[in-house]
């Protein structure tokens, strides 16, 4: 299977984006022996060209290529608001840069030449952030399709119920009726196909 048709699988795949030909070749060698998917890049455009953010994965970058260096695409990356974990490699070590990398989330910046061990298991803790990432994500988005199916009252009711707040409370803070509330609170929960306030919690923490 070619590295274009396994990207396509939806298994994680390490994105290796270097202009060094050899660079490309060890590393892509490493990660495949490793038993992982990898696909490489010449530079950081042709990489945002052909990447889909529906893609599990990683990048391992170059800090200094032409076009865009890792850092600008690390930032590019962020920008269009996809998460994918990034790992900065350099043959130019420099402080000042690793910290720009680290506060911009990367899980690593390995200076070359490193270590086998230690690339594949910083390759391995960006690949678990990705997939916790990407679980977070699809709870946030289900929850939010959940609760659009409240009404601007019932969310409001459901919002003080979250807060731990008795329907007598809420019935004064919204100035309606006890009864109107209690009718609010079981559409709530059938809406919701749940049955108990610590369920509405959860999924609303869930929520943006």
């Amino acid at each position: 299977m070619t590295q274009t048709d396994r990207s396509l699988t939806g298994e994680p795949t390490v994105f290796i984006i270097d202009d060094d030909e050899a660079v490309r070749d060890a590393l892509s060698v490493l990660v495949e022996v490793a038993g992982l998917s990898v696909r490489t890049f010449v530079n950081a455009l042709e990489f945002l060209h052909r990447y889909s953010p529906e893609q599990p994965g990683c990048v391992v970058a170059d800090l200094r290529m032409p076009f865009m260096d890792g850092l600008e695409l690390q930032e590019e990356l962020s920008r269009r608001g996809w998460g994918l974990p990034v790992i900065i490699i350099t043959a130019h070590g420099e402080v000042s840069s690793a910290v720009t990398a680290f506060r911009s989330g990367a899980v690593d910046f390995l200076e070359k030449p490193f270590d086998d061990g230690v690339f594949l298991r910083r390759i391995h803790e960006a690949l678990q952030r990705d997939a916790h990432q990407r679980r977070d994500r699809s709870a946030a988005e289900s929850a939010l399709a959940k609760l659009a199916l409240l009404s601007p009252r019932e969310r409001d009711v459901a919002a003080l119920m979250v807060e731990g707040c008795a329907n007598k409370a809420i019935a004064i803070r919204l100035g309606i009726g006890v009864r109107t509330v209690e009718t609010h609170r079981a559409n709530i929960l059938s809406k919701l196909d749940i049955r108990t306030v610590p369920e509405l919690m959860r999924l609303w923490m869930h929520t943006p």
